[in-house]
């Protein structure tokens, strides 16, 4: 389950930075905790694939994540964030980066068993995921961009899903979500054979969904950036990295 920041009273979205300093304030502590960690739960697998193309084993990546953002989850460790903020994604690999290395000469990991999970973790989908990445093509940092990259797309497939399902027109959404990024206007008379549809009207539906695509993305991305200013640049970095 996806839940997407509201807008202030300014009318500009609460941002996935709103998140993380009201929670390192204290303020409005549940809600802001509860919000912290759905970030958490969503971002965590780029920083587990970083932590085993870093060499980490299976057990040893999934302990690390859980102890790294038990960390994260604490008031003291938000306290010292840079105010400058940036970028989300930046945030996240530096804030692990600096815990492996505070963390190296002692144990970093809970023992297996022992201590209550802080996010769930899903260790089998998750290694199921990672043994399909090339072997040594992406460094550890490309890897985890990458699947930042990925992360948020399937944040504004979710939403757009949604949003199709409330409309009444999930089988128009699934038919058509392979022409969300490559328009494929050759496959529209055969969907529009499928679902008793002429093809003007799928080509329509298609504009439409790619449309709102587009505006859920730039969305989705105007949350993890400090400034609006670099949302375009981030949408090109993300697509780059895919």
């Amino acid at each position: 389950m996806t839940t997407h920041t509201s807008s202030d009273a300014k009318g500009f979205a609460a941002t996935h930075w709103t998140v993380v300093m009201t929670a390192a304030r204290g303020m409005d502590s549940s809600v802001a905790a509860a919000a912290l960690t759905e970030l958490c739960q969503t971002y965590w697998y780029p920083l587990y694939a970083f932590l085993r193309r870093r060499g980490h084993e299976t057990h040893e990546a999934e302990d690390l994540t859980q102890a790294f953002f038990a960390k994260l989850l604490g008031r003291d460790f938000l306290a010292t964030i840079d105010r400058e903020k940036g970028r989300f994604r930046s945030f996240l690999l530096a804030s692990l980066k600096n815990f492996l290395a505070d963390e190296r000469d002692r144990v970093t990991a809970q023992k297996r068993g022992g201590g209550q999970p802080v996010i769930s973790l899903d260790g089998l989908t998750a290694e199921s995921r990672y043994r399909l990445e090339p072997a040594q093509d992406l460094s550890p940092e490309m890897l985890y961009e990458k699947q930042w990259a990925l992360s948020v797309l399937e944040r504004v497939l979710s939403r757009l899903q949604s949003e199709a399902v409330a409309a009444g027109r999930l089988p128009l959404f699934e038919h058509l979500q392979a022409t969300l990024i490559d328009s494929q206007s050759s496959r529209y008379a055969t969907i529009a054979s499928e679902l008793g549809m002429t093809e003007g009207a799928v080509k329509s539906a298609a504009h439409r969904f790619r449309q709102r695509y587009r505006e859920l993305l730039i969305d989705e991305i105007s949350l993890t950036v400090s400034d609006h200013k670099d949302v375009d640049g981030e949408i090109r970095y993300l697509m780059a990295c895919l």
